[in-house]
């Protein structure tokens, strides 16, 4: 099990994904066609370089979100979360191109025990996605119920 218990965790503790994954044009339109998303913005290549400041098109930001999110599970939840409690604080401060390879990084910002599941905790994560060249494209703040190591 490659994920942490609860127990393992520790507020300030960072971790620098080695997964590494480059965005293809299909996996732009594919998602964007997938969730029915009509915007111009993901598909319409013509209208993004005449219409829009970008001249192409657009990831599309759900997509960011969840791949970020992804990247991050096999070093902190894998076989150890019990559910995901909700996203915060989701921004996007710079656009992501197919082309474009992005890389994550998670920070554990809060933890504290569950009253009411004496075997679980709540842990909060900062999670942050970078292009290519550094620069900050995606960041959330993710609340998960996490399993507690189990007692022999």
């Amino acid at each position: 099990m490659a994920g942490l218990w609860f127990d393992e965790l520790e507020v300030g503790q960072v971790f620098k994904h080695a997964l590494r994954r480059t965005i293809t044009e299909t996996d732009n339109v594919l998602f964007t066609a997938m969730t029915h998303n009509p915007a111009l913005l993901h598909l319409d290549e013509e209208y993004c370089r005449t219409e829009t400041e970008f001249g192409q098109r657009l990831v599309n930001s759900v997509f960011t979100l969840g791949l970020m999110v992804g990247i991050s599970v096999g070093d902190t939840t894998l076989g150890t979360a019990v559910a995901n409690l909700g996203w915060d604080e989701v921004r996007f401060p710079k656009p992501l191109f197919h082309g474009d390879t992005l890389r994550v990084e998670t920070e554990v910002v809060d933890l504290r025990e569950s009253k009411s599941r004496p075997d679980q905790g709540i842990v909060t994560f900062l999670h942050r996605a970078y292009n290519q060249h550094g620069e900050l494209v995606a960041h959330c703040r993710r609340s998960g119920l996490q399993r507690k190591k189990p007692q022999p």
